[in-house]
């Protein structure tokens, strides 16, 4: 499977209001639809997925959102684009090519989400690396 193309189609960032007391911050990914691509122009062995998904980050209670629409373009194996094709029909997906969707959304939305909790002073929606002090050696 090899990442041939993505793109957002919607970014959205809401800041409701400043007081962040009790926050729960929530996420969430759909995969709103999944279809091949086929044309005469593209000659391979393989097969072109086209995946819509929709990402969420909710700042509860009612504090903040982060949305983001958009598109995946994969090429896989032709006989793994019937399984998943054929899977997607009752509108499954098997938990190996979840993972991989998944993953590619969370890389790409993350690092856009970061630059916008930045713009409009949100707190991150994970926990960043942090360095602490340097602990001496205890002999």
């Amino acid at each position: 499977m090899k990442l041939a193309g993505f793109n957002f189609t919607k970014i959205n960032a809401e800041k409701i209001k400043d007081n962040f007391k009790d926050l729960k911050i929530e996420t969430k990914i759909n995969i709103e639809d999944l279809k091949e691509i086929k044309s005469n122009l593209i000659k391979s062995k393989e097969s072109f997925l086209t995946i819509k998904f929709q990402y969420g980050i909710d700042y509860k209670p009612e504090i903040a959102n982060i949305e983001f629409k958009g598109n995946i373009l994969l090429a896989v194996d032709q006989k793994k684009a019937k399984d998943i094709l054929r899977d997607w029909k009752d509108k499954k997906i098997s938990e190996e090519f979840r993972m991989v969707i998944f993953n590619l959304i969370l890389k790409k939305s993350n690092i856009k989400s970061l630059q916008l909790e930045e713009e409009i002073n949100l707190p991150a929606h994970f926990r960043l690396p942090m360095i602490n002090g340097l602990q001496k050696d205890k002999k």
